[in-house]
């Protein structure tokens, strides 16, 4: 059978007559931009424009629909308080506001959820609509809003979208953005009606984003060409648990009522998981293993098993097998690496996927604060953005009944109604990824007809999928599911050939015309979260909280409370697989094994949870949520390493010892905190090294007294942070196969698995790096500080030694390595910043530029200009509790942020305090734009008014939306 025959028909092209040619838009919209800049000609007539969608903030507007007046107050910061009589005038207010501030936002996401934005940008985005068509998020959506969400949230919904409509009737063109004036000279355009799916579309995007470990299970698989299975290990540590704690510090599942008791102890055995040695178990030769054996293999395919169908396998690198490891391996690269660059396609709205992207969440109990009532603070880490994901806003029942139920505070997401994270009259809550692992991959025997399972081939789910593109022909998709979820693989020319090698063993079904890979995800069941959201923001106690909790499905999210009882708390909530027996979801399994099935979920009862705990605190920072070798269930094994959330933790206890007390002021420095853990560590060993070289022992001296802080201006910080990376490249980014390196860095290097004569092996082959520098290896999180750790004090481990070529040793130990990686560093920041060290600073190296994400990323930089806004040279660092993110493989810019800090005070909801990235407004030269942002990167939080008195006072515009 023909090879292309696994694939399905071509996509079809729907001709249409084409508008302007591609220069032609071009040049159309530069001179409608030069225009709205005011440069050149028409400066009035470009200012206008520009003012076109500034909201009305004042007087009084018809809004249709409302069964009473609302009042929408906005302070000095033009964020928005909404007072209404009913739940539904509530939130119908609240559509019609948010579309007021931030409808570009809006409709660039409803159309990234539904695979339509090739609508509004054309032929670039079309791979990326038939991608997220094919995982098909609009559609779970619809049926989640059909079969699982209550009647009143569907209301709620409905109110919603019926805001947005009302202001969409009266606003079209520039006068609902200024993007839409350079739009319009593109393509003719316009924004359909908003429907309460494209609000609960939105919880997909945000589960994609904090999906768990499925950029590690493919990162491992393509480690397995340059790497033995032990070497890999090495570069996924175990958690420390000793070291960093885990959130929940005790506890235990009761076996026959699986219920999670924060009290016991845990007794025997808890460990019903086995090790991983399903997916890649029996192998050939040396090099990465090709076979499927099941057996009960300890960790990451280190044990040996017998094969479903009789194979027998010991790890990755060595058994039997039809085929040659390196042709397996390269034929599981090339698969891998176009999944990989399938997956970069979708556009990260909350930031690069891994080990960075988190957030800092903790709650100090009254016994230890100066109120007397608990503080809590929130920092989710984001992706820098313009404008901020979160819009602040109040939501207000003039007085709470049955018909009025909400009296809340936050932060919202644009497109989507109530509040995420903040408080209400009477709790308050935070967020942070617990990072689950909800997804896997798997290898599917396919052929034109179907998928293999248990012998047996079975017919595939279809459906035909139209993309539309602005200014060309449309394009029609067939996508295809498994049982195990959508063929992502059909998505790719390259991924048509998707294990067409991949590493099997004797066990596995003939390769025929190659394997497929599909995705499984917990998101793309329908699920309640949006049922969670508003119980959220009504909730009054811990009860109400945790009963919320449970239907918070997707994205699986630690959530922390307290109240104004003096109560604080913690749930793990969200829906985690329970894998086969010899699964554990850190490498593609094969799907046509029914063992490597999901067999169900955790029960919700047995998540981990705590109820003032005697510690009086609570620290949530990625970090696991339990200790691993504690719990019975298998929730990750790809946990944060808990370096900012041990900081937190010591920083708490410094405060609280011998009855010391907290501050809502000590809470705000603790978020500010840019102490790198990492140069705690590693700072020492530099300065044993005897430099001999004047010139960089200038820049080692940087190094001396520095007390390890990453300040905006500190030259140490700007020295060490280089040094770090280049120890980074040298030990371990060099060594790195090519689809992990950093695109455009090009290495001569021993071909990969190079099992020819021995007088070839040492020839180089000239192999350059794949991966966007946002999300390549090594990336210096703080995995990457507990590898260097468990080799620090072995000065001669393999790691340490690099090459200049075959053979010829560069570096034979630490001490060369480091001494290496500090000249090196000398040398690249003395192009970045200069010879005179006195001139060096972290904030020059480490820059924030507020990126808007379609116009402002692509396009002359004149039109980038109009809408980006930017750098800032910003303190903090990777792993810090100030999680100024950057990617040591692909340079020191900010890659994610605080994108939001609060500090809640239940003892007066008044003396809160908050602060966004940007502004409260999407429109750029709003005066209201980017008001925030130099207080955030100064630290600074605003006064946080709540009760209506407080509101009142701070309020500087008020519109009345009448019926």
């Amino acid at each position: 059978m023909p090879a292309n025959k696994s694939a399905p028909a071509p996509d079809k092209a729907v001709k249409k007559p084409k508008k302007k040619g591609r220069r032609g838009r071009l040049v159309a919209i530069t001179v409608v931009l030069l225009l709205v800049a005011g440069i050149g000609y028409g400066a009035y007539w470009g200012v206008s424009t520009v003012r076109a969608s500034y909201p009305q903030t004042t007087g009084s507007l018809k809004l249709a629909g409302l069964s009473a007046p609302v009042d929408v107050s906005r302070d000095a910061n033009g964020i928005p308080q909404i007072y209404a009589d009913t739940d539904e005038d509530l939130f119908r207010a609240q559509g019609f506001v948010q579309a007021q501030d931030r409808f570009w936002e809006m409709d660039v996401r409803r159309h990234m959820t539904a695979g339509r934005l090739s609508e509004m940008f054309g032929q670039s985005q079309v791979d990326t609509d038939a991608f997220l068509r094919t995982l098909g998020w609009h559609d779970v959506a619809q049926r989640e809003y059909d079969t699982k969400l209550s009647p009143e949230t569907k209301k709620y919904l409905q109110a919603y979208a019926d805001g947005v409509n009302a202001y969409l009737k009266d606003h079209e063109g520039s006068a609902l953005s200024l993007e839409y004036a350079a739009l319009g000279f593109q393509n003719d355009y316009k924004p359909g009606k908003w429907t309460p799916v494209d609000s609960v579309a939105w919880l997909k995007a945000m589960a994609w984003d904090l999906r768990g470990n499925m950029q590690e299970e493919i990162d491992r698989a393509l480690l397995t060409s340059r790497f033995s299975q032990a070497q890999i290990d090495q570069l996924y540590p175990k958690y420390p648990a000793k070291r960093n704690k885990p959130i929940v510090e005790g506890g235990a599942v009761n076996q026959a009522t699986k219920e999670f008791d924060a009290k016991a102890t845990p007794s025997g055995n808890t460990q019903p998981q086995n090790g991983s040695g399903a997916n890649t178990g029996a192998g050939t030769g040396n090099g990465a293993g090709n076979g499927t054996g099941t057996g009960n293999g300890a960790g990451n395919s280190a044990g040996t098993g017998t094969g479903n169908n009789g194979g027998t396998g010991a790890g990755a690198n060595t058994g039997t097998g039809t085929n040659s490891a390196s042709s397996a391996t390269r034929g599981l690269k090339t698969q891998l690496s176009a999944v990989s660059k399938s997956l970069e396609r979708i556009p990260a709205l909350l930031g690069p996927n891994g080990n960075g992207i988190g957030s800092n969440s903790w709650v100090v109990s009254g016994a230890h604060t100066t109120t007397g009532k608990p503080l809590l603070a929130n920092d989710p880490h984001l992706a820098p953005q313009m404008p901020s994901l979160w819009y602040q806003m109040g939501l207000h029942c003039r007085t709470t009944s049955a018909k009025c139920n909400y009296d809340v505070a936050g932060y919202t997401f644009s497109g989507m109604p109530g509040v995420v994270i903040g408080h209400n009259q009477d709790i308050s809550w935070g967020m942070t990824n617990l990072g689950a692992d909800v997804s896997d991959l798997y290898l599917e025997k396919i052929n034109a007809d179907g998928y293999l399972v248990d012998n047996k081939m079975q017919p595939f789910k279809t459906r035909k999928e139209t993309i539309k593109v602005a200014g060309g022909a449309s394009r029609e998709i067939t996508v295809r599911s498994t049982d195990n979820g959508p063929l992502i693989s059909d998505r790719d020319d390259e991924l048509t050939r998707v294990g067409k090698r991949a590493p099997v063993g004797n066990a596995a079904p003939d390769r025929g015309d190659g394997y497929g890979i599909s995705l499984r995800w917990t998101a793309l069941d329908p699920g309640r979260s949006m049922d969670a959201v508003f119980e959220l923001n009504r909730a009054k106690n811990w009860t109400d909280f945790r009963k919320a909790a449970s239907h918070f499905e997707v994205p699986s999210q630690n959530l922390i409370y307290a109240d104004t009882k003096g109560n604080i708390g913690y749930q793990a909530p969200g829906r985690i697989p329970v894998r086969g027996k010899g699964y554990d979801g850190t490498l593609p399994a094969p799907g046509w094994d029914p063992k490597a099935r999901w067999t169900g979920d955790v029960p919700q009862s047995a998540l981990p949870n705590e109820y003032n705990p005697a510690r009086g605190y609570i620290v949530t920072a990625n970090q696991a949520v339990i200790d691993p070798d504690k719990y019975p269930y298998l929730l990750t094994k790809d946990w944060g390493y808990g370096a900012r959330s041990q900081r937190i933790n010591d920083l708490i206890q410094s405060k609280i010892k011998d009855g010391g007390m907290v501050s809502t002021d000590d809470m705000q420095t603790m978020q500010m905190d840019n102490s790198s853990e990492i140069a705690k560590l590693l700072t020492p060993y530099l300065l044993k090294i005897d430099v001999k070289d004047a010139y960089v022992r200038e820049a080692q001296k940087l190094l001396e007294g520095w007390d390890y802080t990453q300040e905006p201006d500190s030259a140490a910080a700007a020295y060490f942070n280089a040094v770090w990376r280049n120890t980074l490249k040298l030990a371990f980014g060099n060594k790195m196969p090519k689809e992990l390196r950093v695109q455009g860095q090009c290495l001569n290097v021993r071909a990969a698995n190079d099992t020819g004569p021995v007088d070839d092996q040492d020839k180089l082959v000239r192999e350059c790096g794949e991966r966007a520098p946002d999300q390549a290896q090594p990336d210096g999180g703080d995995r990457w500080f507990e590898v260097v750790r468990s080799i620090l004090d072995d000065p001669k481990n393999d790691w340490w030694k690099t090459e200049s070529r075959p053979g010829r040793v560069l570096d034979a130990n630490r001490d060369q390595l480091l001494a290496h990686a500090m000249k090196d560093a000398r040398y690249e920041l003395t192009s970045k910043l200069g010879k005179n060290i006195d001139n060096w600073s972290w904030g020059r190296l480490h820059q924030m530029t507020l990126k808007n994400q379609t116009l402002g990323t692509s396009g002359p930089g004149l039109i980038q200009g109009l809408f980006n806004r930017g750098p800032w040279n910003l303190g903090g660092g990777e792993a810090a509790v100030d999680a100024t993110g950057w990617n040591a493989a692909g340079g020191y810019g900010v890659t994610w942020v605080p994108s939001m800090r609060m500090v809640v005070n239940l003892a007066d909801l008044d003396k809160s305090r908050w602060i966004n990235l940007t502004g409260a407004s999407g429109h750029a030269y709003s005066a209201h734009y980017y008001d925030q942002t130099d207080k955030w990167a100064k630290g600074e939080l605003l006064p946080w008014a709540f009760s209506q008195k407080a509101v009142k006072a701070a309020t500087e515009d008020t519109l009345t939306l009448s019926p």
